[in-house]
């Protein structure tokens, strides 16, 4: 999606946080954290916690920079921010309409490399993920690339921007109780880990359908309407972070017992379902396995 070159995104909730070090094998994650944590890359966390130390120059900065919807469309971390306002926006009454008690997000943290977080320590290979502990979205923006390159994603805004609006639906979960509640460690197709994602997914599809109507403090609309490309880049983008393309990809075989997050129909089908129906239309769990 295109920003308005007016728009003021500076209320946007994002930082910047420096690399940090020490990274600790087998430290102590909660188990509901390990079984929240969003691992796009399949990449299993539980050797990428721990106690570790944090650099003391790796303090979180304000996107300074990022003031306008053309910052946003020129630079991928102005766009984080102007994501994060445009959702905070769009949570603020979408939230109250499914029953959730919404307040946003800690922070959005943008880092590299590697960062320090409520739920442990983790680097760059965990991929996008939402924090339970801490109420706080951490992405490295390198993700982009990898998700391109690696899984065939086509990259555009809001291909970049689903991203942000899954982990943002992982909060809405948190408000709600979902998380918590879900959390049983199982895997496979029909799996309460599956039917999470899957919500996540389609929380962002209805973010997205919205996304042309948020407005900042002027009330001047964040971003322009969605085009026929950027919605199929965006569903794409959904594809690619799916279980059988990503084992496919790093296994060479496709192994269901072991899905966390659905298959790329799945994906696809359950972002066009927030996309065409809005929030209220994402009770993943309320559908049996054949309909998921």
């Amino acid at each position: 999606m295109t920003f308005n070159p007016n728009s003021d995104i500076s209320g946007g909730k994002t930082s910047r946080r420096g690399r940090t070090t020490g990274i600790a094998v087998g430290g102590g994650l909660g188990a509901i954290a390990l079984f929240l944590i969003s691992q796009f890359l399949g990449v299993d966390l539980t050797g990428l916690v721990g106690g570790g130390q944090q650099d003391p120059s790796a303090t979180d900065s304000a996107l300074q920079e990022c003031q306008t919807g053309q910052d946003a469309n020129e630079r991928i971390d102005c766009r984080m921010q102007g994501a994060a306002a445009s959702l905070e926006d769009y949570w603020q009454d979408a939230g109250p309409q499914i029953g959730v008690d919404y307040v946003g997000p800690q922070d959005l943290i943008l880092f590299s490399q590697a960062v320090a977080t409520g739920c442990g320590n983790a680097s760059s290979a965990t991929g996008p993920f939402y924090c339970p502990p801490d109420q706080t979205i951490y992405i490295d923006t390198s993700f982009y690339d990898t998700l391109e390159q690696q899984f065939g994603a086509e990259s555009g805004p809001l291909a970049e921007m689903y991203v942000v609006a899954h982990e943002w639906g992982h909060h809405v979960q948190n408000l709600a109780g979902i998380l918590e509640s879900s959390q049983d460690g199982q895997t496979g197709p029909t799996s309460n880990a599956v039917r999470v994602e899957l919500q996540a997914d389609c929380f962002a599809g209805a973010w997205a359908a919205s996304a042309s109507k948020t407005e900042d403090e002027n009330g001047v609309t964040f971003l322009q309407p969605i085009t026929p490309e950027q919605y199929t880049e965006a569903l794409s983008a959904a594809a690619a972070v799916g279980d059988d393309r990503i084992q496919e990809t790093t296994q060479g075989q496709v192994n269901p017992h072991q899905f966390t997050h659905g298959t790329s129909e799945q994906r696809v089908r359950w972002f066009e379902a927030g996309y065409d129906n809005g929030a209220g239309a994402c009770d993943t769990f309320g559908v049996s396995g054949n309909d998921l």
